[in-house]
């Protein structure tokens, strides 16, 4: 071999060159914005009915196409709308002087080419001004995952005390083993209202299970609904888009909150991209989701963000999914969920597109265990980044809606969160939990430090936990009856909140006193410089004033 240079030496082992790239290849879709076989944008109305669409008349439309021209597109407004230039509506995007209710108007008469050849002129920092006024909730906010290899319940629980405290709204969990899941689901609900109340909790796992789980109040609300961008993907889900609209229906009306999930690269990792750019087939996604009446999208590539991340522009492409679906007027999880390079400097710049503008939910699963437990395959940051997060918080007064912690009222939280579920286990009929797991449970980094629960004991317990009908009404009472009325207080407050269904509006969440925060009451109102969320005033306090920070009196 040739002698080498010395600084490619270094650089051949550096983290990122672990990372798979690959060219642009057209004809399986593995280009992320500008797709020669992308159509041009284009519609025709006649008589208040779509006739044709990008290019294809109305019987050559797809199931997907069918549904986007009858159940999404506005045809008072698509004319209009598709008359203007996309380099006119991208400077509106960024205009500080257009108000967000006239962009918004606007694009429910735009086709899915339309929205391609809008989102293309713009670069990342344009995007992430157009994230920033186009987000529909003013207050940005953060979901946790929180999972672990062995389904311990009382880590679940624990960990799931100690996210609430630290200030995500929503918790996420899933299982290793598929029969653990409304075990699971119990060990977060119980672990999220003793850190904070108002914290929603869900469990993705199969939809019937998961819409049961929250028939029973074991969940608030549900996202791993997903849908694709071509008719084939959806062929071998054995869905439609009709299909996902019924179940959509079946959540709200049993007061849960959910959304939809999708991502650009399924498709192409599927095999069915259709030589179409990843832009194009998520916007279909989005546009799925509007006409089902869905409040939300969970999109950002989630599961699938090796393939746009290998791909040129692959990461800006996540951004623009992004702000297709607030652009659509609907809440964004907006990934950040599953960590997709060997690079730390990758990792943080890949998150900073939707920490700096901030969203509805920056992350849709940032990592609060360490990413060894994190079933979700590991997230761009975890339990290890905490500080770091806090820090970029604090340097650049931006909100992600963490808050500094002191390690006693951790680990008093987790402790709690531990007994609670340990006193819920034992009115409900579910193997005990003992002290020494409570003890574990409390100071653990991850499950690597968890004594082994009785597998096989557990799954037969928890088969008959879901015969016996048991709800989540049975989980207050237990906790009320060991004492812990302030955590039966709240899991109550949940349930009588899916009676009142206030979280079912768009980009709803709760604070800690139960009042929601949505797009209908705290809706966005950027308008440029001074005007929409600024972090100030008692807020901004807390944050400045992380652990580590030097206090003048102490020098």
């Amino acid at each position: 071999m040739s002698k080498r240079q010395k600084r490619f030496e270094v650089l051949a082992e550096r983290a990122v060159n672990q990372d798979g790239f690959i060219k642009e290849w057209v004809d399986v879709g593995l280009v992320a914005m500008e797709s020669p076989n992308d159509p041009p944008p284009g519609i025709k109305v006649e008589n208040g009915k779509i006739v044709e669409m990008d290019g294809k008349r109305r019987d050559e439309f797809d199931m997907i196409d069918t549904w986007i021209a009858d159940h999404c597109i506005d045809t008072a407004v698509a004319e209009e709308a598709m008359a203007l230039d996309s380099n006119e509506i991208a400077r509106m995007l960024v205009d500080i002087n257009v108000p967000r209710d006239e962009i918004v108007r606007l694009s429910v008469g735009m086709t899915p080419a339309k929205y391609v050849d809008v989102l293309k002129q713009m670069n990342v920092v344009e995007l992430m001004m157009a994230m920033q006024k186009l987000r529909p909730r003013r207050t940005p906010s953060n979901q946790a995952h929180i999972t672990n290899l062995k389904d311990t319940p009382v880590l679940l629980a624990a960990d799931a005390a100690e996210g609430g405290y630290r200030g995500f709204t929503e918790l996420e969990t899933t299982v290793g083993v598929g029969r653990y899941a409304p075990m699971n689901a119990l060990s977060i609900l119980v672990g999220s209202q003793t850190g904070r109340p108002g914290t929603l909790t869900q469990c993705a796992v199969e939809e019937a299970l998961e819409l049961t789980m929250g028939m029973r109040g074991l969940t608030a609300y549900a996202e791993t609904v997903s849908v694709y961008g071509t008719e084939q993907v959806f062929i071998d889900g054995d869905d439609t888009p009709w299909s996902k609209a019924f179940l959509a229906s079946a959540y709200a009306s049993r007061g849960l909150k959910m959304r939809f999930t999708s991502g650009t690269g399924s498709e192409v990792q599927m095999g069915y991209a259709e030589g179409k750019s990843m832009l194009y087939l998520e916007i279909r996604c989005v546009m799925i989701t509007k006409g089902a009446g869905v409040q939300g999208l969970q999109n950002g590539s989630i599961s699938v963000i090796g393939v746009p991340g290998a791909v040129p522009a692959g990461i800006r492409a996540v951004l623009a999914e992004n702000v297709a679906t607030v652009l659509s007027d609907l809440e964004v999880a907006s990934g950040n969920d599953q960590t997709f390079t060997h690079s730390p400097i990758r990792n943080t710049a890949r998150m900073l597109m939707q920490f700096l503008p901030g969203t509805d939910l920056i992350f849709s699963g940032y990592s609060a265990v360490p990413n060894y437990d994190n079933m979700f395959a590991g997230s761009t940051h975890d339990v290890d980044d905490y500080d770091d997060m806090l820090v970029l918080q604090r340097d650049l007064q931006i909100d992600s809606a963490l808050r500094p912690v002191s390690e006693d009222d951790v680990i008093a939280i987790r402790n709690k969160g531990a007994r609670a579920l340990q006193a819920v286990f034992k009115e409900v009929g579910l193997p005990a939990i003992t002290d020494e797991e409570v003890e574990a449970a409390t100071y653990a980094h991850g499950s690597k430090e968890m004594p082994d629960r009785n597998v096989t004991e557990d799954l037969r317990a928890i088969d008959e936990f879901m015969k016996r009908g048991t709800t989540g009404l049975d989980v207050a009472r237990a906790l009320a009856k060991h004492g812990f009325n302030d955590v039966a207080e709240s899991v109550l407050r949940m349930l009588k909140e899916k009676v009142t269904g206030d979280y079912l509006h768009t980009s709803a969440i709760f604070d800690d006193n139960f009042e929601v925060l949505a797009a209908v009451n705290d809706p966005n109102d950027y308008e440029g410089p001074g005007t929409g969320y600024r972090l100030e005033g008692e807020r901004w306090e807390l944050l400045k004033n992380i652990p580590q920070a030097i206090s003048p009196e102490d020098i």
